[in-house]
């Protein structure tokens, strides 16, 4: 049997591969975000912390180049737009304490 009919994924393109590290990114940020706040060992926080950072620097820089690659485009959100959002979000703060 031909092997390269047993390998689809090595067809798969750049876009493609920056696709899956930017879902394996936020899935790594899902889990550190999960696991963090529960640690109860001060080592342990700590390098969930860092890993969690890490995982935010990377996810930045795989974002950052696809949307420069065209590949995952963001329009600005309008001045309102981003004023009403902070106002409202500022107010929830406030009654949460």
């Amino acid at each position: 049997m031909n092997q390269n009919q047993n390998t689809p994924c090595l067809n798969l393109t750049d876009e493609d591969r920056m696709q899956d590290m930017l879902a394996q990114e936020k899935y790594l940020m899902y889990t550190y975000s999960a696991f963090l706040p529960e640690a109860s060992c001060p080592q342990l926080r700590e390098v969930l912390d860092a890993n969690f950072n890490d995982c935010a620097a990377n996810q930045q820089m795989v974002f950052d180049k696809m949307n420069q690659m065209g590949w995952y485009p963001v329009k600005n959100a309008p001045v309102p737009e981003v004023d009403a959002a902070r106002q409202k979000f500022s107010q929830l703060k406030t009654q949460m304490g």
